[in-house]
């Protein structure tokens, strides 16, 4: 039952995303920046009973991958404006993301030891 209704809630967040997007591209993007998957997750494994700790560390883990992300969305802000295809962009982009991930965690482990 709490599939469904995740599935249900989460694709009318996308839709009112995307139509505001569609109306509005600023305001869509803002919209789109605001952590609505994050909060929506943390939310889903508030209600099926996870414990303060887990959504501790859910939280954190979004906190890691928030800088790679924004690489991400320069690489495929710049590939756009630059005329490369929608799904190029996006595939450079998340290279850009696997590859910030791996030297984020090479550089952190090795400042930590």
């Amino acid at each position: 039952m709490y599939v469904i209704l995740k599935i249900i809630v989460s694709a009318v967040v996308i839709g009112i995303v995307t139509e505001v997007s569609r109306r509005l591209p600023s305001y869509g993007g803002i919209i789109a920046a605001l952590p609505l998957v994050s909060l929506l997750s943390i939310i889903w494994l508030y209600v099926q009973g996870e414990e303060t700790t887990t959504l501790s560390k859910f939280a954190l883990g979004v906190l890691w991958g928030f800088p790679a992300t924004a690489v991400m969305l320069i690489i495929v802000y710049i590939a756009l404006q630059n005329a490369v295809h929608l799904f190029i962009s996006i595939g450079l982009g998340v290279s850009g993301w696997l590859v910030f991930l791996f030297i984020q965690d090479l550089v952190l482990k090795h400042l930590l030891q």
